[in-house]
């Protein structure tokens, strides 16, 4: 059936529908009319029924991400949708350039905004699932690494969005680029220090070298890490005290990490009185041998009578702990300290300190 002949048998006079206002016809405004009415049908039931049925499917499955993608379709309100609507309809019809210039980059700012969020969610997504990661594998709690580079990819998203939304303005954003290459370098110039700590914990975040409760000797200093910070680490030491180092020096030094060494080497010395009776000096491998062969977690490696000093004979022990926790070093060194000199005491061997010997001869 025509279109004269749906016009005639609705009784509708020829003479309307062809009459002209602002350069259109009446019809061709029912048209855009029909058509806006339609696509906001088609959205209504975009909306309400498929959208619907996604989220019951996506609940079924084991994948957070279809559950993110399908909030972020329904996250987009109406005015969005019946301004496409409007846009799509007014294509029918002939209206003044500046009003369909004004309605396309209102939705087109609009899309760029819905975009952004959509990347913004993206990023928080990744972040949160590797902070849960790393805590649940690595028993890693601190994120504030991951929680600065969401936040820095948020900001490049918005910038390049307002670069992108500029230029389809129309506007030259060459010099604006060539502004913000400028203004970069002056920042990175003053803030050097403060942005090399930064990078820094960029690079001990994806390195790891340390983690939130390894026990690390950096220089002098050592103690248990308990937060590694955008701009420094935090550490417990022995004391009790909390020493911060900058995250630039940890990258810049050697740092020792006790947590992850599965068997501790350890070398230790004793010294004993010169005046030992040769047979005692060679029982006393044995008798060290038969002190650690009681601990169960260490294993003996050497025993020598390693030099002769001024006032002392001086042995050297070596042996391995099946263990990487400093207490249960320091455990087992004093219960091998004790028994040494207990053992030392039934028989007789006497402990060297620093003395002097003066021998004076009588003159004649």
């Amino acid at each position: 059936m025509a279109m004269a002949d749906i016009i005639e048998y609705l009784g509708v006079n020829n003479n309307i529908l062809e009459y002209v206002w602002a350069g259109n016809t009446v019809l061709e405004y029912a048209l855009a009319l029909a058509t806006f009415i339609l696509i906001i049908i088609l959205l209504l039931f975009f909306k309400h029924r498929i959208i619907r049925k996604l989220k019951n499917l996506s609940k079924r499955t084991k994948t957070e991400f279809d559950d993110l993608i399908i909030k972020l379709i329904d996250g987009i309100n109406w005015p969005f949708y019946a301004l496409l609507a409007l846009y799509i309809g007014l294509q029918l019809i002939q209206i003044p350039e500046l009003i369909g210039t004004i309605l396309f980059y209102t939705i087109l700012i609009g899309a760029t905004y819905y975009v952004i969020l959509a990347f913004q969610s993206m990023i928080d997504y990744g972040v949160n699932k590797t902070i849960a990661k790393r805590k649940r594998e690595q028993n890693q709690n601190d994120g504030s690494t991951l929680i600065l580079l969401s936040k820095i990819l948020k900001a490049t998203v918005w910038i390049i969005a307002a670069v992108f939304i500029l230029n389809s303005l129309g506007y030259d954003i060459t010099l604006l680029i060539a502004g913000f290459g400028i203004g970069g370098i002056a920042i990175a110039f003053a803030l050097q220090n403060v942005l090399g700590d930064i990078f820094a914990s960029v690079s001990i975040f994806f390195d790891k070298p340390f983690q939130t409760g390894d026990f690390i000797v950096v220089g002098e200093d050592s103690g248990v890490v308990k937060n590694i910070g955008i701009k420094s680490t935090r550490l417990e030491t022995l004391q009790g005290e909390e020493l911060i180092i900058s995250n630039k020096e940890l990258t810049e030094t050697r740092v020792h990490n006790y947590k992850i060494m599965k068997k501790r080497r350890v070398v230790f010395t004793f010294n004993i009185t010169h005046n030992t009776p040769t047979t005692k000096i060679k029982n006393i491998p044995k008798i060290i041998e038969n002190i650690i062969q009681k601990i169960k977690l260490a294993k003996l490696d050497r025993v020598h009578f390693k030099e002769f000093n001024d006032s002392s004979l001086n042995f050297e022990v070596v042996y391995s702990l099946d263990s990487s926790e400093y207490m249960v070093y320091m455990d087992t060194q004093q219960n091998i300290n004790i028994s040494i000199k207990e053992q030392f005491e039934k028989e007789g061997i006497v402990m060297a300190y620093p003395t002097q010997t003066v021998y004076v001869n009588k003159m004649p």
